[in-house]
């Protein structure tokens, strides 16, 4: 179930991303708020963390079970257990981030989804 929970959370992000993309003002919620309209340039780098974002979504559900393995099962546990780290890092960043949005909405959804990957990495 937390596999599911922690693809939900990663989808939303994806659809967050998928506005960014397309010049929705929700810039406040991502790189300290530093823009409110992604700059033309920056939205090529939201391109390539959409689709991490959804590679992401992809192994956590190969880690819950719901999917089949692309990857080994050594390959897949190794890989889930560096994206849980690389969250929990996303976690502390986010949290110590000059936007109030990014703080409050951001980092509770980053620990739930960082969460969500650990228990199923380390169960896996």
């Amino acid at each position: 179930m937390t596999a599911i929970i922690g693809a939900v959370l990663l989808f939303l992000v994806v659809i967050m991303s998928v506005a960014l993309i397309f010049g929705a003002p929700l810039g406040a919620f991502t790189l300290g708020g530093h823009f409110k309209v992604f700059p033309a340039k920056l939205r090529i780098v939201l391109a390539v963390q959409l689709l991490l974002q959804v590679f992401f979504a992809v192994i956590l559900l190969q880690l819950g079970g719901y999917m089949s393995l692309w990857l080994s099962h050594k390959v897949t546990k190794i890989v889930g257990i560096a994206f849980a780290v690389y969250l929990t890092l996303n976690c502390f960043g986010n949290m110590f981030s000059k936007s109030k949005k990014e703080k409050f909405v951001m980092t509770p959804l980053s620990v739930i989804t960082a969460v969500c990957y650990w228990v199923n990495a380390l169960a896996f």
